[in-house]
């Protein structure tokens, strides 16, 4: 009986000695395919991260000096004229749609006040310049929201996706139990082993992907604020130089 309990004993031994790659490796196809996607999602998450952070800092960088620059200058011409030494400035794109949309209006004569014709028309002008601005300003956020999609996604099914993972494994324990009708550690540890990494994998892709889509929301709220602030001055400053009445 002894020499059986140590023969046990040393399978018990044998089997459960698994690492994290033993593990992964003797899984069943559907828990290695639940990880494969977990991985897939998270490298992408990162790739996302890293893209997008250099994006939102670019334009931090590039905005500071074209909004002293719109603060010292004396005319929109002069703006316009530099506006090219700040080609990654969402100021700066924003401020050349609402010229551009204000030269259409001069050149059409809609922000010219004309005898007789009230003040219909050139509410019409500045409506117009206003829709520029709007429009500019929504492409811009666009741009800075694309992708975020993918953190998102990823924050809110990982841990599910895991979860998936991790009850097929310890089906798959309780399949051997059955099968061998050996309740022993040798038996259900490859399957709990199995189901634990999956849950690993879905936290660890989900944990960053929120964690991140939660900062870069912040910050793109932060830019929506300064778009939409720097689009009503503009439109101020148009109003009460280029419009009357």
């Amino acid at each position: 009986m002894n020499q059986a309990f140590a023969a046990a004993k040393e399978g018990v031994s044998v089997g459960v000695n698994l690492n994290a790659w033993d593990a992964i490796w003797s899984a069943s196809p559907i828990v290695q395919l639940t990880l494969f996607c977990l991985v897939v999602m998270s490298v992408t998450c990162w790739a996302v991260i890293f893209a997008k952070k250099k994006q939102i800092d670019l334009l931090n960088a590039a905005n500071g000096p074209f909004s002293d620059l719109f603060w010292k200058a004396n005319s929109l011409d002069d703006i316009f004229d530099a506006i090219k030494d700040h080609p990654n400035s969402s100021l700066a794109r924003l401020f050349k749609a609402g010229y551009l949309e204000l030269r259409k209006i001069a050149d059409s004569n809609l922000a010219s006040h004309k005898e007789g014709a009230g003040p219909t028309t050139m509410l019409t002008g500045l409506d117009n310049l206003d829709r520029a601005l709007r429009k500019t300003t929504d492409e811009e956020l666009a741009g800075l929201e694309s992708r975020l999609n993918v953190l998102a996604t990823t924050g809110s099914t990982g841990p599910f996706i895991g979860l998936f993972g991790t009850v097929w494994g310890i089906m798959g324990a309780f399949q051997k139990i059955g099968a061998t009708k050996v309740a022993s550690l040798a038996v259900v540890a490859p399957g709990i082993s199995e189901a634990l990494i999956a849950t690993a994998v879905g936290l660890a892709a989900a944990i960053p992907a929120t964690v991140a889509y939660n900062h870069f929301v912040s910050r793109i709220r932060k830019m929506e604020i300064e778009l939409t602030s720097f689009g009503a001055d503009f439109l101020n400053i148009a109003k009460r130089n280029f419009f009357q009445g």
